[in-house]
């Protein structure tokens, strides 16, 4: 084997279209060019803290490259660092990192690649610093990630938001109604950004701008005496009024983040129902934006960012994450990365493009 390694992967936080093709891209990069052995941790770091895993073949990834969500589990409330366990109606909290790095000690494995969002490079970056070989690959459908310009799933996300408003139009314009469509984003607007704009929404409510109601429901009301007897309304779950604070929809007291944002769509609904006198109907989209197959370019996006990732294990570049800078791939370091979500510039040119063809986005209207 000469210089052949043991490298682990694990896949933690939300589900995300990609995650298989970047599994597929490092394991078959490094079996075929390095005759490393690759192993799987099973449902994010439940499986590094338990020793759960499994080898990963190059048969076990073939033909997953079209398949959503992630052959390996995965988990958005495991933390070593704050492990979470139920003693009848209570949850504790305990460190189990020992746990983990002994696991990677004990499996001889020269490096983990840990693919996820903020919340799951944030802990990479922690096991780094306490001496474990680590590699950071950017996955969430919010492309909130700092330190990089896109991140895979994305596009899948914010196309299947786009077919989903498509659709949309056709009962609006039947009905004459407002439709509301709520999509995921957490405290970023990326997806309703660009679905917003993608499918020609008439408003477009991001967190980044907190919105005044009273100017969403008098656009809704301008458009109707114009002609426009239907609107489309597109609003990112952790929008947020002027003066007021996002909806949650529950708190998970186990989770690193433990705000679950929803139902911004609804409450958006009845104000603006009340204050035009007109039909609103809201339509959550939820869950269906983080599953099935992953298009083209995820695919092709997800594969490069895994066969890079082998690349840095190739070279003992430890440490980082691989980001995307002016269209190229580049190594970001992790401590980076975890300094907090990447929203929304105010200075934006989407933002600009969009209110130039009458796009209103809830603080002003021309």
């Amino acid at each position: 084997m000469g210089n052949a390694k043991k490298i682990a992967i694990l896949t933690g936080g939300g589900d995300c279209p990609g995650i298989n093709a970047v599994i597929r891209a490092v394991t078959k990069k490094a079996i075929i060019e390095s005759r490393m052995e690759v192993i799987g941790f099973e449902d994010g770091y439940h499986g590094l803290v338990n020793n759960r895993h499994r080898e990963l073949s190059y048969n076990d990834v073939s033909g997953i490259l079209t398949l959503g969500g992630t052959i390996l589990g995965t988990s958005k409330i495991a933390n070593p660092y704050r492990y979470a366990f139920k003693q009848d109606e209570r949850v504790e909290f305990r460190d189990m990192s020992k746990n983990a790095i002994d696991t990677i000690k004990n499996l001889s494995l020269d490096c983990l690649v840990c693919i996820g969002g903020d919340g799951t490079l944030g802990i990479a970056n922690r096991l780094f610093e306490d001496g474990v070989p680590v590699i950071g690959i950017p996955k969430t459908i919010d492309n909130d990630i700092s330190e990089t310009e896109i991140t895979f799933g994305f596009d899948t996300a914010v196309q299947i938001a786009t077919d989903g408003i498509d659709r949309i139009h056709t009962t609006a314009q039947s009905h004459h109604r407002i439709m509301i469509l709520e999509v995921m984003g957490h405290n970023a607007g990326w997806i309703a950004l660009h679905s917003g704009i993608a499918s020609g929404g008439d408003i477009i409510i991001i967190p980044e701008i907190p919105y005044d109601i009273d100017l969403v429901a008098n656009v809704v009301i301008q458009r109707n005496k114009k002609g426009k007897r239907c609107s489309i309304i597109v609003v990112a779950e952790g929008a947020k009024p002027k003066g007021g604070e996002a909806v949650i929809k529950r708190l998970v007291k186990e989770s690193l983040d433990p705000v679950r944002l929803g139902g911004i769509g609804f409450v958006l609904g009845e104000q603006i129902e009340h204050l035009t006198g007109l039909e609103t109907r809201t339509v959550v989209m939820g869950h269906l934006l983080r599953g099935g197959t992953p298009t083209a370019y995820d695919r092709v996006f997800a594969t490069m960012l895994g066969t890079e990732a082998v690349t840095m294990i190739q070279q003992n570049t430890f440490g980082y994450m691989v980001g995307v800078k002016n269209g190229t791939l580049t190594h970001v370091p992790l401590k980076k990365v975890a300094k907090g979500p990447r929203t929304i510039p105010l200075n934006h040119d989407l933002l600009s493009t969009a209110r130039s063809i009458g796009t209103c986005f809830g603080d002003e209207w021309h």
